[in-house]
Order: structure tokens, then C-alpha cells, then sequence
């Protein structure tokens, strides 16, 4: 499991997906989100700007991020 540490009271997950290393490029980020293959809390995710809090769960590619 990746954490991602929150600097402010939110992240985006496109950004989350970044800062762990999962998408090497806000582009990446962006079509894998858009393609249906990202969840946040077990939910199917297509809003690459849905903003995570402490304690969302994102999974992408068979890795589990945990937001803190």
C-alpha cells in the first residue's frame, strides 16, 4: 500500500495518482480515470478532480493508495 500525505484538507485523485507514482503524467492520470478504471472507497471514479480526504482509499492497476 502507497500513502499519499495530505499537504491541505484535500487532494484531487488526479493529483494522488501523480504523487504516488501510479500515473507518470496528469494525461495518464486523466484517461485512466476517464476509462472507468480507478476506484475511490471501493466506487468506480470517473471525475479526475473528485477531491480525497484522510482516510479515502484509491485503487488503480492492482495497487491500493491510502490518503492520510
Amino acid at each position: 500500500m502507497i500513502t499519499v500525505q495530505l499537504r491541505e484538507d484535500f487532494i484531487k485523485l488526479g493529483q494522488a495518482l501523480k504523487a504516488s507514482g501510479m500515473a507518470q503524467s496528469g494525461v495518464d492520470a486523466k484517461y485512466a480515470v476517464q476509462d472507468g478504471l480507478v476506484k475511490v472507497n471501493g466506487q468506480v471514479e470517473t471525475q479526475r478532480g473528485k477531491k480525497l480526504v484522510s482516510g479515502d482509499v484509491v485503487e488503480f492497476d492492482g495497487e491500493t493508495i491510502l490518503i492520510k
